[in-house]
């Protein structure tokens, strides 16, 4: 167990720390923009006016990203299926906007470069996984992106650190869902009460209050820091962090 400072904040007795990926890892923001960009033009058939209703929907705006907003925070099938709302909603059954919201989904992610290549870490990340191994601190990734995409993250950027991680799949809960740090914790062999949670988002919030674990919010990540709650501790450098 070890002992976690970032700043004026101390975490006592932590056996392992659940990172989140996207904005709190990886350097998100430019690819985000461009995917959900394409999404919206892979829809056929739609005036601008309907491009531009779901563009806000993803929370895109002509200048930025809304760290809080659907595309920042929401899994790939939640964005389907906000898509497909809209794509219902100018008279489309709903099997069919579901066909027509996937397979524009698919087409935007043929027209780009893998995600991985164009999601670079963030500076201090390396040094900062390294002090916490070093530490006999255990160190999992938990995300709402696809967990073939969350594999791919760690491989291709030699994450030899990070022991255990979960993206959106078949056969695994969500990272929204009610006893997901439950699932984690057991995964890592951790208690929740020794655990803690450093992401950039509500939702990784609501995951550390699942149970007693710790949480730290990352608010660096991106051009416009993302706001979680007005109690929450936050930093915005990963350097921040020691043991």
């Amino acid at each position: 167990m070890a002992t976690i400072y970032c700043q004026a904040h101390k975490f006592e007795h932590i056996q392992a720390v659940l990172f989140d990926k996207d904005g709190t890892l990886a350097n998100v923001e430019g690819y985000l923009k461009k995917i959900g960009i394409a999404r919206s033009r892979c829809v056929p058939n739609q005036p601008a006016a309907f491009h531009a209703q779901l563009l806000t929907t993803f929370g895109l705006t002509a200048t930025d990203i809304d760290p809080t907003g659907l595309l920042a925070v929401g899994s790939r099938e939640e964005n389907e299926v906000a898509t497909a709302a809209h794509i219902a909603a100018t008279g489309k059954g709903w099997i069919e906007a579901r066909a027509i919201a996937h397979s524009a989904f698919s087409e935007a992610e043929d027209r780009l470069v893998p995600k991985v290549e164009k999601t670079p870490l963030l500076e201090g990340v390396r040094p900062l996984l390294s002090r916490l191994s070093l530490a006999k601190v255990k160190l999992g990734i938990v995300s709402s992106d696809l967990h073939s995409q969350v594999a791919e993250f760690v491989e291709h950027y030699s994450l030899t650190d990070i022991s255990w991680y979960c993206g959106a799949a078949r056969g695994f809960p969500l990272k929204t869902h009610p006893e997901f740090l439950a699932f984690a914790c057991e995964s890592l062999s951790v208690s929740p009460a020794r655990t803690l949670v450093i992401g950039d988002s509500a939702a990784d919030l609501a995951l550390a209050r699942q149970g007693a674990a710790d949480f730290l919010g990352m608010v660096g990540g991106w051009t416009r820091s993302p706001i979680i709650a007005p109690d929450v501790k936050t930093f915005s450098d990963l350097s921040q962090i020691r043991c």
